[in-house]
């Protein structure tokens, strides 16, 4: 009676164990399913985060290779000075303050006659165009070498306008002026342009920070990366 009882015991707990075990790790059918599930959430994962890195590098090396001129002129028609936001007092803020005084300085040295200064208001903020046509004449240049193109929202627009105004006066080049980490993109727009031109950088008026030359860097990338896979195909202006 003893050895029944205990190998009625043993057998309890056998069954007990198995019960335990299947209970904390599944079925084999569950567990493969499992399995199958984390294993299409990885692939997904890495192949989400190959389109994205393939992305960024197709921004990246476009930037590298972007044209800085499409002539060999060295005078042209005119200066063409990219905009940038106005501080809300309506004064012309660093970035914007160096692009005009680099075109100024270009006009000095006899590059064009003329300038062109592009860009709407943004936001509540003062129209660009007219800041940077006051800071201009403000540093010696005449009003009436001074053109105002004020409706341009964004880049594509800040070329497209100027050529309108360029083809209204017969005019064919054009110098164009902004901060450096904005001409890789002002380059690849510009090449789509019915215009003889050459980009030319303005230096900051004042050190610029490790940290936010990265900023900046990132921040164009990601436009450029914009404009190759939307803007270009969504954003036409017919100069």
């Amino acid at each position: 009676m003893i050895g029944t009882r205990t190998s009625s015991r043993n057998a309890a707990r056998r069954k007990t164990g198995r019960t335990h075990g299947t209970s904390q790790s599944g079925s084999p059918r569950t567990n493969r399913l499992r399995r199958g599930r984390l294993g299409w959430l990885g692939w997904l994962i890495l192949a989400s985060s190959v389109l994205v890195l393939g992305l960024l590098g197709w921004a990246v090396l476009s930037r590298q290779l972007a044209p800085a001129s499409n002539t060999s002129l060295t005078r042209f028609d005119a200066i063409i000075v990219l905009g940038a936001p106005a501080d809300t007092d309506g004064n012309p803020s660093p970035t914007q303050l160096a692009r005009v005084t680099e075109a100024v300085h270009e006009y000095e040295r006899g590059v064009a006659p003329r300038l062109i200064v592009s860009g709407a208001a943004d936001g509540s903020r003062p129209v660009e165009a007219m800041v940077m046509a006051r800071t201009a004449e403000a540093q010696g240049i005449p009003a009436s070498a001074i053109y105002e193109e004020v409706k341009a929202k964004d880049t594509i627009e800040n070329g497209c306008y100027s050529v309108r105004i360029m083809e209204s006066h017969g005019w064919h080049s054009a110098e164009v002026v902004s901060s450096a980490s904005h001409l890789p993109r002002a380059g690849i727009i510009f090449s789509e342009l019915p215009l003889e031109w050459r980009t030319h950088a303005a230096p900051p008026l004042e050190p610029v920070s490790t940290r936010h030359s990265i900023r900046v860097a990132a921040l164009e990338t990601l436009k450029t990366l914009r404009y190759l896979v939307w803007a270009r195909q969504m954003e036409q202006c017919e100069p």
